[in-house]
């Protein structure tokens, strides 16, 4: 039996992950008490096989006298009996997870009259602490749309294929922080700024005349030449040692102009290559995350 464990902070999209799940052919389970967890597999074990085989949970805060410290040992001793389970864990920046809930009108499951949005997100992180350090996948949904979100569970819970590995290039702005599931981070922020010229502040790197810019700028071309050799030389590597994805993130000071452009030639080169290339713009408006 294939168990996945979804967890993470409440907004960042596990009911979206389960549901993508489900499609797939995993028997879910939403807000289980990690404390249930060993029973209920037992009893699909001993009483439902074959007919179950991939079994999916939802794990999380909503349960909160749960003492979250004992998730690991629970999760070790289901290994060590032969279990083969994974931890996928969903985050987003806390920005996008208020905005989330202030969207869909929704209660946080730890708000309460004493206590804000704000401080119940802070709260939460602090108590999933012990489950994300067991996670074997971690997402951030920041920025993602739902059909890129469906592609990457698809990818990290489908078995491995021999040559196939998802490669993710992914524009962010560093005033906004640092991606956090970048495997690899590229600084651009010392090219030549688009932003300095009034014509080009208000335009993002999918513009043509901020493109212009840039490829006539030798220091541009030097940049990406060098990334592109890097990749070149170590992505086969992690395709070697089985990695399902990859995630390389290039910033800048706003991710409005040269990280994204520095991403979207990477993805011109290495979708001709690798066949699962995407590429994600995290600053930009979904209206603008496409030339």
């Amino acid at each position: 039996m294939r168990v996945v464990v979804v967890s993470g902070h409440s907004g960042s999209g596990k009911t979206t992950a389960l549901n993508i799940l489900e499609d797939i052919g995993f028997i879910c389970i939403d807000n289980l008490p990690a404390i249930l967890l060993p029973k209920l597999i037992c009893e699909m074990r001993e009483n439902c096989l074959p007919f179950v085989e991939k079994l999916a949970v939802g794990i999380d805060a909503r349960n909160p006298v749960f003492d979250y410290t004992s998730i690991p040992t629970i999760l070790q001793e289901l290994k060590a009996s032969g279990i083969d389970i994974k931890v996928i864990f969903l985050t987003a920046r806390h920005s996008d997870l208020m905005r989330r809930f202030s969207e869909t009108r929704r209660k946080h499951p730890l708000t309460t009259g004493s206590l804000s949005l704000m401080e119940a997100i802070d709260k939460e992180e602090l108590l999933l602490g012990p489950m994300e350090t067991i996670t074997d996948y971690k997402v951030d949904t920041t920025g993602l749309a739902l059909h890129q979100l469906r592609k990457l569970i698809k990818n990290i819970v489908s078995p491995k294929k021999e040559n196939n590995i998802t490669l993710l290039f992914e524009s962010f702005g560093y005033k906004k922080g640092l991606p956090i599931n970048a495997d690899f981070v590229f600084d651009t922020r010392c090219l030549p700024n688009p932003y300095w010229k009034r014509s080009l502040r208000g335009k993002t790197g999918l513009d043509e005349d901020v493109v212009t810019f840039l490829q006539a700028q030798q220091e541009v071309t030097d940049m990406l030449l060098d990334i592109t050799n890097f990749l070149d030389n170590w992505i086969c590597k992690f395709q070697a040692n089985h990695r399902s994805y990859l995630t390389v993130a290039i910033g800048c000071t706003g991710g409005q102009h040269r990280s994204v452009y520095i991403s979207c030639k990477l993805y011109e080169h290495f979708s001709a290559i690798y066949f699962n290339t995407q590429i994600n713009h995290k600053e930009l408006p979904r209206s603008r995350k496409s030339a």
